[in-house]
């Protein structure tokens, strides 16, 4: 797909690997559509930062938890920059709490961010993306591939991502292709110590802990040049996942 001249919406574009996302379909020449929705912010910045470069960004405020909102979110886009090309879910939580101390109110919010807004912001993108023959790429996680207790709720919602993905690709085929990324260590939590970054780096079988710009180039192989490839998952980790 040639990137010039198409219209991106990526959610949760004000913070971490999202604004990495927008910030780089934007070096490419695509219109974004920035959502946010505590982090308006960090959306609006990088909004005056794509245009002060001479490009073209709208911010669009939703909150993802609800399902009407969620579906609403393409059509919004549609509506004001008039077509829309490509979709990165990549608007997520994720919460430090074990399986024990999950309660049904956090389960409740990670489900509703991390997995059921991804199915309803694609439901409503979809007849957009038919007819562009567009794409959509999805913000999975390593913790949808292996069981991480201590992220309990996250990992469940991350391996939601991954067969949401494969739905999505059957369910959109031909005309709009589905993968994800799942990110390794890529973008370490503020809080972790410089211990703990050490340890993460020493126990990845490639000795070194990633950036955000390893998911970026993942992404961009699969919007320039994955055409034929949908329902896949690329993972972006140093190796973790094969410890």
């Amino acid at each position: 797909m040639q990137l010039a001249g198409r219209v991106a919406l990526v959610t949760g574009a004000g913070r971490r690997l999202g604004r990495a996302f927008a910030s780089a379909l934007a070096g490419r020449g695509m219109t974004l559509a920035l959502h946010y929705n505590a982090s308006k912010d960090g959306a609006e910045s990088l909004r005056r930062e794509i245009e002060g470069q001479g490009g073209r960004a709208a911010c669009f405020p939703a909150d993802l938890g609800k399902a009407d909102a969620a579906r609403a979110l393409a059509g919004r886009v549609a509506d004001e920059l008039g077509q829309l090309d490509v979709l990165v879910n990549s608007a997520a939580v994720m919460h430090h709490v074990s399986f024990e101390d999950t309660t049904p109110e956090l389960f409740d919010e990670v489900l509703q961010l991390n997995l059921r807004s991804v199915f309803f912001v694609s439901q409503g993108a979809a007849p957009f993306l038919r007819k562009a023959g567009g794409k959509i790429v999805n913000l999975a996680d390593l913790g949808g591939l292996e069981p991480w207790p201590g992220y309990a709720a996250h990992s469940i919602s991350k391996a939601g991502v991954v067969m949401l993905t494969r739905i999505l690709a059957r369910s959109l085929a031909p005309e709009v292709t589905v993968n994800a990324i799942a990110p390794g260590a890529v973008l370490v939590p503020s809080d972790y110590s410089d211990a703990e970054r050490t340890r993460l780096a020493e126990t990845t079988p490639l000795k070194r802990l990633g950036t955000p710009d390893d998911a970026v180039q993942a992404l961009l192989y699969l919007l320039e040049h994955g055409d034929f490839v949908t329902g896949d998952v690329l993972v972006v980790d140093g190796g973790r996942v094969l410890r």
